[in-house]
């Protein structure tokens, strides 16, 4: 059976036609005794007992849109189920996608206007690169990929938000001739031929460019202004081994991926808590910045923390689904300074935020 009942956000047209391939056009229609309520845990719809959930029968659906709709949802954890919908008065068999695991309703509506608003733009370029993995890979690699790659999509948008004033070039004085992605798992990696205006006026020769598709992060470093102590946490890192270096464990400040739906403060306060324990106070901004942008698009929102540091004890934290093995450590922020001096400190965020942190703490009255 070909025909499919669609309650939720693939209702967004936009959406749909960039799963399935092709435009899908439907009818309404509604499924008896049940409602479209937003789940209890994020805003996205779910079935539950209601007067009626209305959506969109699409009736004989093309294989190939269909096995694209499949593989889209199962990439979010779907799975299929029969239904009966109720169309111009007539009963009507049909497919619909559920949760593999259900999720409870919230007991409010989902609305498909206020989705769009939130989470439209971010979901529909998650599902290009998503569906761009269509043959490749099945539905479960999907799964395993889709909270980075809607990680990526959500950054992608906020860096066109980004303000740039007195630019002499923007995007506009690069053209790009071919691209390909050679690789995406956990991240990903884009190679481009590419060609761009030249200060002198005239166009560069074609190059080719690789770089290393990553998501927004925060850094955070905790600081008692009262004990003058910081909180560093240490955890191994695979781009440090992989180098060689003979100390692949790092320390650093609390750092963390943005998450879709957050903001960069809500992020940092959420990192804190779960690499420490701890929950933060005031937090102030201390730079936006590329860590590495010859290739690598990691763009991080750097601030320090306040808190109350009381021990010095080290301490554990991390998520073990993240397979986080992290060490915290408390110390004054004059050994912190020692450290940089000696060389062990090798951290960029931390080494930023460290020497920030040492001009404004001699202002008279900065973290009062």
């Amino acid at each position: 059976m070909n025909d499919l009942f669609i309650f939720g956000t693939l209702l967004d047209g936009d959406l749909r036609r960039v799963v399935a391939g092709c435009d899908l056009a439907g009818h309404p229609a509604v499924l008896n005794g049940q409602g479209v309520w937003r789940a209890s845990r994020g805003d996205y719809p779910v079935l539950g007992a209601g007067d009626g959930a209305a959506g969109l029968l699409l009736c004989d659906v093309p294989s190939e849109a269909l096995a694209r709709l499949h593989f889209y949802e199962e990439g979010f954890g779907y799975v299929t189920d029969s239904v009966t919908v109720c169309v111009d008065g007539a009963m009507r068999p049909a497919t619909v996608y559920v949760p593999a695991n259900p999720a409870a309703p919230s007991g409010d509506e989902w609305s498909l206007a206020d989705w769009q608003a939130g989470w439209g733009a971010m979901t529909r370029r998650a599902a290009q690169e998503a569906m761009a993995l269509f043959g490749t890979t099945t539905g479960e690699g999907l799964r395993q990929r889709m909270g980075t790659i809607r990680v990526r999509a959500a950054s992608s948008l906020r860096a066109e938000t980004r303000e740039v004033a007195g630019e002499p070039f923007g995007r506009s004085a690069v053209t790009t001739i071919a691209a390909r992605r050679p690789y995406v798992n956990f991240f990903a990696v884009e190679e481009q031929e590419l060609s761009h205006r030249r200060f002198d006026g005239t166009q560069s020769g074609v190059m080719t460019r690789a770089g290393f598709l990553m998501g927004d992060a925060v850094t955070v470093l905790p600081y008692d202004p009262v004990r003058d102590r910081v909180l560093l946490v240490e955890q191994f890192r695979y781009g440090i081994y992989l180098r060689g270096d003979p100390a692949p464990w790092s320390l650093e400040p609390v750092a963390g991926r943005i998450d879709p739906g957050e903001d960069p403060e809500t992020a940092v306060r959420r990192e804190a808590q779960e690499e420490a324990g701890l929950e933060m106070g005031r937090l102030h901004h201390v730079a936006n910045h590329y860590p590495s942008p010859a290739a690598v698009t990691e763009f991080l929102f750097s601030y320090v923390g306040l808190c109350d540091l009381p021990g010095l004890t080290p301490g554990a934290g991390g998520l073990d689904s993240e397979h986080e093995d992290i060490r915290t450590h408390v110390m004054a922020f004059d050994d912190l300074m020692a450290r940089i001096g000696q060389g062990v400190i090798t951290n960029t965020p931390l080494l930023l935020t460290a020497y920030w942190l040492l001009n404004e703490r001699s202002r008279p009255g900065a973290f009062a």
